[in-house]
């Protein structure tokens, strides 16, 4: 049973982390944004090359390396949620860990397939999928799309503030996407109940008699 609730989850943020990223690139711009909410949330269309919420990391060969990693990790997961299974961890660890597992995989789709299938999303033009001229980039080239923006304070920090003090400032500025979203709550969830999680798997794993004391 808890197979297929880990293989329920992933599906389900898969399909919502792709068919709004679809929607996005096929509708949207870049730079272009939907206010949702005034002053709090708003769809804004942006593609980054690197990680979450849009850090970058080493140039070309960065983004091959990075692609690559996020597929390493992907097939990692899977194999480590089968051996929680096995070990009949919680359910809670387990649903977390599926939601690291679909963020990650996700965000790879993006990069390994979305240079091949869309093409670029210049100026006032909304990209085309599977255009006839091919599309922006190679296999493993492809751009995370983000679009989740939550600027809940914008503002000028008071000037008694060490080193910031007038600067403008923006909460929270990065924006991102679901697959992101569900890896934060994943893994920040587990830093709240790592200490729960593990009891309640010690609690329940009876303790194994050693074999030259079994009757």
């Amino acid at each position: 049973m808890k197979y297929r609730h880990v293989v329920f989850i992933v599906i389900l943020i898969l399909v919502i982390d792709q068919a709004l990223k679809f929607w996005i690139k096929t509708h949207m711009f870049m730079q272009q944004e939907f206010i949702i909410f005034p002053n709090w949330f708003r769809i804004h269309f942006i593609e980054n090359e690197g990680m979450a919420y849009g850090l970058k990391f080493g140039g070309d060969f960065g983004k091959i390396l990075l692609t690559t990693f996020r597929l390493v990790a992907v097939v990692a997961g899977f194999i480590y949620i089968k051996k929680l299974i096995r070990e009949k961890y919680s359910t809670g660890l387990l649903i977390c860990c599926s939601l690291i597992l679909a963020g990650a995989a996700g965000n790879l789709i993006d990069s390994m397939f979305y240079g091949l299938i869309f093409n670029d999303s210049i100026g006032y033009e909304v990209a085309k999928f599977m255009p006839a001229g091919g599309g922006y980039g190679s296999f493993l080239h492809g751009r995370v799309v983000d679009m989740l923006y939550f600027p809940i304070y914008e503002g000028y920090l008071p000037s008694w503030i060490p080193f910031k003090g007038g600067d403008y400032f923006v909460f929270f500025r990065p924006v991102f996407n679901v697959a992101d979203a569900a890896i934060s709550v994943g893994v920040v969830t587990i830093l709240l109940f790592q200490k729960r999680f593990i009891s309640r798997h010690a609690a329940k794993t009876p303790e194994k008699t050693p074999s030259h004391l079994e009757v």
